[in-house]
């Protein structure tokens, strides 16, 4: 009735027809609504021809109490998107940037016989230290200020562990599947061509 963000009040719903505003009626969930909304509006005009037949539907008016958590929450999956590629585009360089740095080193191992998946586990294990750490730091603040946010509601959820291990380990196969590409090129290619260069 009121806002959300405070406990609901009781409630009388009273019937007085001299003061009469609102109509709640319940359509049934196998009518028609435009057929249903149309008759309502011809017994409306019937019986109260002066007044224009205005209605609004309950989870539309419930939903616009929400509108600017929707906006929040929608521009906040923009920037995760947008952090996510950035920090993407950063991992790709970095990873471009040290596979080209221990060119000899990899060339020298795929001689000495290092398989394809010891030199991908050799690339990328820094990396993958490196997103555990972030990960470690940024469980304990985003629990933290969701928790600050949420206490502003008076009916919440509970923030449970298993969500900030899906985002971790998502943030890790992310980082794999990044960093794991130029891996895999620097280890598929021709240790001869590495080593002749000097």
């Amino acid at each position: 009735m009121e806002t959300m963000y405070g406990k609901s009040d009781p409630v009388i719903f009273l019937n007085a027809p001299t003061e009469a505003q609102y109509m709640y009626v319940r359509i049934a969930k196998t009518a028609d609504t435009k057929k249903a909304i149309a008759a309502m509006a011809s017994v409306m005009q019937k019986h109260n021809a002066t007044f224009p037949f205005e209605y609004e539907f309950v989870d539309d008016a419930f939903n616009q109490k929400f509108k600017s958590e929707m906006l929040v929450g929608t521009l906040s999956k923009l920037f995760a998107i947008l952090a996510i590629l950035i920090s993407c585009l950063g991992l790709f360089g970095l990873a471009a940037y040290t596979s080209e740095q221990r060119s000899k080193e990899i060339g020298v191992r795929k001689v000495l016989g290092a398989s394809v998946a010891n030199i991908v586990n050799l690339l990328s294990k820094d990396f993958i230290r490196l997103v555990i750490l972030s990960i470690a730091i940024a469980i304990p603040l985003a629990w933290w200020a969701m928790s600050s946010w949420l206490q502003s509601y008076a009916y919440r959820i509970n923030i449970q562990w298993w969500m900030f291990a899906l985002a971790g380990l998502g943030a890790i196969t992310i980082a794999m599947l990044t960093v794991s590409f130029q891996a895999i090129k620097a280890a598929i290619n021709n240790p001869v061509k590495s080593l002749r260069t000097e």
